[in-house]
């Protein structure tokens, strides 16, 4: 019987952003993970919990990968978030390296709380309500972002001023 997916993953778009959030994948299923990402057009993955996989064939492919664990539950610290902003907007908002199709994939052990808070800020800075990041994100991954992480979204101040929010 082929190997698949434990849980499926979840593609949240909002205007030229894609995210595919997912849970952690181990070295006996990484292949299944490697062919949604593949179809997903994923061109990073951001790893938000201790590595689980050897990285060696999403880089074969192109698929570059960044190690950014932070504890479980918790939302992410100051210098997460910065470096996250900035692959966003490398990723989407620059001309030189934005193109169509590209996607950034993300996981933590579940994909319920510390990746989807990290889409959660991405589309808060976009400029979309708090509020309605979270339900934009739990209408595609049922039981995302927990109580402490939600109050922390809620009170988020975006770090983009208003004007110069990534577009």
């Amino acid at each position: 019987m082929a190997q698949s997916v434990i849980t499926p993953v979840s593609v949240v778009t909002h205007a030229h952003y894609k995210f595919v959030i997912f849970d952690a994948p181990n070295d006996a299923n990484l292949h299944v993970y490697l062919q949604e990402m593949q179809r997903e057009g994923v061109c990073h993955v951001v790893r938000v919990c201790d590595g689980t996989y050897e990285t060696g064939s999403l880089r074969e492919v192109g698929i570059e990968v960044h190690d950014w664990p932070f504890p479980d539950g918790d939302p992410p610290p100051d210098a997460i978030i910065v470096r996250w902003l900035s692959l966003v907007k490398q990723t989407f908002d620059d001309k030189k390296s934005a193109s169509a199709g590209k996607s950034i994939g993300i996981h933590c052990v579940a994909g319920l709380g510390r990746a989807p808070v990290l889409v959660a800020i991405a589309l808060i800075e976009k400029g979309m309500d708090p509020l309605d990041a979270v339900q934009t994100i739990r209408g595609r991954r049922r039981g995302a972002i927990n109580a402490r992480q939600l109050s922390f979204l809620e009170s988020y101040k975006r770090k983009s001023k208003k004007d110069c929010s990534i577009q």
